[in-house]
This record gives structure tokens, sequence and C-alpha cells, in this order.
């Protein structure tokens, strides 16, 4: 089975979903490798839309842990730069990038939505960040920037689940729809996508943002240095 299901892939429209049920699409290095892939594919002058979902039971349970203890430490500080990476890609993207979560979401599958434009999740969707645990530092600026700095740090120190009412009311989800909605959600977007240039929109993005991913790296970076880290997401999967 592949790790991604390509839905729609034209020369306006990339919509995959991530393709590993069985572990709740969980992001192993093969996944974010893959993700990688369709989104080099995929770049272009007409590409107009990037559409972002999951099979199963929920979008991405986050960080696949599966057999990290027999990797070295390299291989895993690795893993989580390819992560970030994908995350900047998504978040700095030219296009109209989407996101469609249900389920429980975990982790690095948090990021992975919160990096998206639009930002769309079911009634039954929950959320939790819990990285800060064995002290990775991923993602937190950037919901620091979607739901302000109070409120993340409220959230991230005690690594609290919050449900889809509270994402929409802080504005970490942009609507909150059944998933019988969204393949209207997702015609809207692409009828949002083609109302601006890839070029008109990357200076519009440009122009607004209030987030540096620089930073973000260097961040992630600095966590993974810190002596220690497979003892501690040891501790913490125990």
């Amino acid at each position: 089975m592949n790790s991604l299901e390509i839905v729609t892939q034209d020369a306006a429209v990339l919509h995959i979903k991530l393709n590993r049920p069985e572990k709740r699409n969980a992001l192993s290095a093969e996944l974010v490798e893959e993700l990688h892939a369709a989104l080099n594919a995929a770049e272009g002058s007409s590409l107009r839309l990037v559409v972002l979902e999951g099979n199963g039971k929920n979008f991405s349970a986050g960080f696949d842990f599966t057999g990290i203890e027999d990797e070295t430490h390299a291989q895993t500080c690795w893993r989580f730069v390819r992560i970030q990476q994908l995350l900047q890609r998504l978040g700095t993207s030219p296009v109209l990038t989407v996101a469609l979560a249900h389920g429980r979401n975990f982790g690095a599958g948090v990021d992975l939505f919160a990096a998206c434009n639009w930002r769309i999740c079911t009634p039954d969707a929950t959320f939790r960040m819990p990285g800060l645990k064995f002290g990775l530092v991923l993602g937190s600026t950037r919901f620091a920037a979607l739901v302000g700095v109070q409120k993340a740090t409220q959230i991230l120190d005690s690594s609290e689940t919050f449900d889809a009412v509270q994402a929409q009311a802080m504005e970490f989800a942009t609507q909150v729809a059944e998933k019988g909605d969204w393949p209207e959600i997702v015609k809207a977007a692409l009828d949002t996508s083609v109302n601006l240039s890839p070029v008109a929109r990357a200076m519009l993005y440009e122009a607004l943002a209030d987030h540096d991913y620089d930073r973000d790296m260097a961040m992630l970076v600095r966590s993974l240095s810190v002596p220690g880290l497979k003892e501690r997401i040891q501790a913490y999967l125990a």
C-alpha cells in the first residue's frame, strides 16, 4: 500500500490523502519523503491548489515512533528536520493550501494541519501537541502566530487536548464542517485559488507574513541538540 493516495493531480490541483490508516497516518520517514516528492512533481506555474486529508479514523497521529529504538540519533534528527522542511514548504507556498482534518490528531500531524491556509476540521476532531514533553520544539511558533502567544503557552505548557469548537474559536481552524461538505469546500478553494496568479499570491503572503520559518528551524535544531533526545522519547512512550 502506498503511503499517499493521489485523489486529484492535474496542472491546477494536487489533492492527496495520507494513506497509512493502520498507523493512524503517522508520519513515517517514507510518508514524509512521499509528500515532498508529490509537491516536487506538482510544482509549476499552473498549480493553484494543494489539498491534504487523511484516510481512516483521523488526519494524522504525528511523528511515527515505530522502530525508533533501532535508529541512530542522526537518523531521528533528520526525520524531524525533513518534517520541518515540509511545514515550511506548505507555509510559504505561493499556492492556496487546504488541510481537511477529522478524528484525533497529534504532534507533527497537528503542525501539518497548521501549516495550511485553509484549515477545515470536522466537529469530532481533536488536537494535541505533546512534543515539548520530550523537549522537542516543532511548530510551536507557528501555533503561537495563529492563536496568540498567551493561548499557545497555555496549551503547549500543559499539552492539553483541544476540540473543534475551541480550535475555531481561537482561529486555529478556519472552519468546522462535516466530511460530506468537504467536496464543496474544495471546490470553493479552487474558485478562490484562481483569483490571483501564483506570483501575486506569493507577494500577498510575503507582505502579510508574520512568521519566521528560519527561526522555527533554528529552534528545532536547538531542541534536537540537547543530549538525551531518544531517552526522553522512550520515557514519553513508556
